[in-house]
């Protein structure tokens, strides 16, 4: 059995989870982002970019020959079919990847927190490999304004794309522990403190078994 606790965290766009992650970062916990590694396995020459390249055609490459990230997302965020293709070519190579550095660390008998921050966590199937999940929460109305702040979205484009992934709701249903970030910057540090708090106990008692 592995000596380490392993924590999806999760969330919805715009919700503030890149933020969480920081907090669980700055108390020591070691962070998996998935984001890095999706970023990883789209590289030029990567089997997923490949993938992507031919059945997406070369318009969606820069000049570079990386991928036009913004465009390739407006197209899938746009059609959900596409959506699904590019799911489909990526998940798998990330997926691998992630374990392969839980081996290596299982390997090297880690026995802290490992915490897997993944946007698409549930949707792609990976919260029943977790020993713990946490849901970072925000109200409908401040994730549409946040999102829409953040990346220079309209009104419309905003809410497909919120609509595009499950339910915040329903992702908060299926946490072991949530962590509201609708209020104050203090608020959601003082959450992610109780939180890991709690992670640590369930770790203290992992170990003594």
């Amino acid at each position: 059995m592995r000596r380490f606790l392993l924590v999806g965290l999760t969330g919805g766009i715009g919700s503030g989870k890149s933020t969480v992650s920081r907090l669980f970062r700055d108390l020591g916990c070691l962070i998996i982002d998935a984001d890095t590694i999706a970023r990883e396995v789209v590289e030029p020459g990567e089997p997923a970019w490949r993938g992507i390249v031919e059945a997406f055609g070369r318009e969606i490459l820069l000049p570079d020959g990386q991928l036009d990230r913004k465009g390739l997302g407006a197209l899938v965020f746009a059609d959900p079919a596409k959506r699904r293709t590019l799911n489909a070519l990526t998940h798998p190579a990330i997926i691998a990847r992630e374990q392969a550095i839980l081996a290596e660390l299982e390997a090297q008998g880690y026995e802290g927190i490992v915490v897997l921050d993944a946007a698409l966590l549930i949707e792609a199937g990976g919260a029943d490999r977790m020993d713990r999940l946490v849901v970072v929460y925000v109200d409908e109305a401040i994730q549409l304004r946040r999102l829409m702040d953040r990346d220079d979205l309209d009104d419309a484009e905003a809410r497909r794309r919120i609509a595009s992934q499950m339910p915040l709701r329903e992702k908060v249903r299926l946490a072991h522990h949530v962590i509201d970030n609708s209020g104050r910057p203090e608020e959601t540090a003082a959450r992610v403190r109780d939180v890991h708090a709690a992670l640590l106990a369930e770790l203290r008692a992992r170990q003594s078994r």
